[in-house]
């Protein structure tokens, strides 16, 4: 074994291994071993590119821009602690948040005067971009069950100047089946494969073999729970920041088995130059831990 195989846990491996076989694990590991670079998104409620690009330059911040989003730069030579010091990051006019995060929101598509659920929004990232995309002209229930987290969401959601958000604090699993949504988006908590740097002292603690099989429970109960109060013929998407099909396809297989639901194939040519891992399940997507990307999965679900 390598010396950074030598710092995963075991059963981690194991399941890396046996999904992807050898060759695609050491590309994941050599991505778990890298530290990534600060990315943000630019929050076009407030600014637009140009203005943010001319004031990163003012400051010697070197950016480099995506392909597939106007919207999104990632940082070459400075740290987030720096660019929370500048008065862009005070007024809300960016939002540091990591380039596969905002990759759902672009599959997802929403448009205004969508009824859309964020269902588990804090700390905000996704349902301020939701707000930004349709320019606070559609209606969002932002979801989230811990006190503390939302008055984080509430608190990033008037920074950033986004409205028609209303914010709900309750589990998610437990809302009312009478509750009816154009369009659902369901960031599943999860183990967090994909967000991994092997250099965390605490991994061997924090990163267990419980927390999959409690996170796998959690997820296919708010999955149920999103087919229930979306509307029919409507799409949801469905992401973790997790790479393991136990969290992610095989969640697919056992709600398709409903026969409620069919999966709706995300074009991969939305998103140039992101790197992808392969999956179980056509139309979905798993992106590669890379030092630009996190680990992520991605499917879109239409209720038919």
């Amino acid at each position: 074994m390598s010396e950074m195989e030598n710092k995963m846990p075991n059963f981690l491996y194991e399941m890396l291994y046996n999904q992807y076989g050898k060759e695609i694990t050491e590309r994941i590991i050599q991505g778990y071993s890298q530290k990534r670079f600060t990315t943000l998104r630019i929050n076009t409620l407030k600014t637009n590119a140009n203005n943010i690009k001319e004031e990163l330059s003012k400051f010697g911040i070197n950016f480099k821009e995506v392909k597939w989003s106007e919207d999104a730069l990632i940082i070459e030579n400075v740290l987030e602690h720096e660019i929370k010091k500048l008065k862009i990051y005070e007024d809300g006019e960016i939002y540091l948040q990591s380039l596969s995060s905002m990759l759902p929101v672009l599959a997802l598509n929403p448009k205004p005067k969508e009824n859309i659920l964020d269902m588990a929004s804090a700390p905000g990232g996704k349902t301020t971009q939701m707000s930004a995309i349709t320019q606070n002209q559609a209606f969002i229930t932002a979801c989230e069950k811990n006190k503390i987290r939302a008055e984080r969401l509430k608190y990033n959601i008037e920074k950033q100047g986004a409205k028609g958000i209303n914010i709900l604090i309750q589990d998610a699993r437990n809302l009312s089946d009478y509750f009816s949504f154009d369009k659902i988006l369901l960031d599943a908590p999860c183990s967090g494969s994909g967000t991994i740097y092997l250099e965390d002292q605490k991994l061997e603690k924090t990163f267990t073999e419980e927390l999959v099989e409690r996170s796998k429970k959690i997820q296919i109960t708010l999955l149920n729970k999103a087919i229930n109060i979306l509307k029919q013929g409507q799409e949801m998407l469905y992401s973790t920041c997790s790479i393991l099909e136990d969290e992610n396809e095989n969640n697919l297989k056992t709600i398709l088995k409903s026969k409620k639901v069919e999966i709706v194939p995300i074009d991969k040519q939305m998103f140039l130059e992101v790197p992808f891992l392969p999956t179980k399940i056509e139309g979905t997507i798993t992106v590669c831990p890379t030092r630009l990307y996190e680990g992520f999965f991605m499917a879109k679900i239409r209720k038919k």
